[in-house]
């Protein structure tokens, strides 16, 4: 062989060499891009999930709150009904 031939196929192998380790880097940012992409979809889930259980909450809080309004406006109301009676009676 030629020393212009074992030149030409060491840089050959050079360049094959070369593009893989290009393809191979490419694959692994494409991997860790999508661990990321999981990662912050995983949060945003989370973060979805947190503001349910908060809304939840201020839900029981403001049914309990009517409730309390509601016994609140009966009691009142049986106030002003004795408080009538009494001005008949008297």
């Amino acid at each position: 062989m030629s020393t212009l031939a074992v030149i030409a196929i060491i840089v050959g192998a050079l360049i094959v060499l070369a593009i893989l380790v290009a393809a191979s880097r490419r694959a692994g940012q494409r991997r860790e891009l999508g661990r990321e992409q999981t990662a912050a979809q995983h949060d945003d889930a989370r973060h979805h999930r947190e503001r349910a259980d908060e809304r939840r909450t201020e839900a029981a809080i403001a049914e309990e709150k009517a409730k309390r309004a509601k016994v609140e406006a009966e009691l009142d109301e049986e106030r002003a009904r004795s408080r009538e009676q009494e001005l008949d009676r008297g």
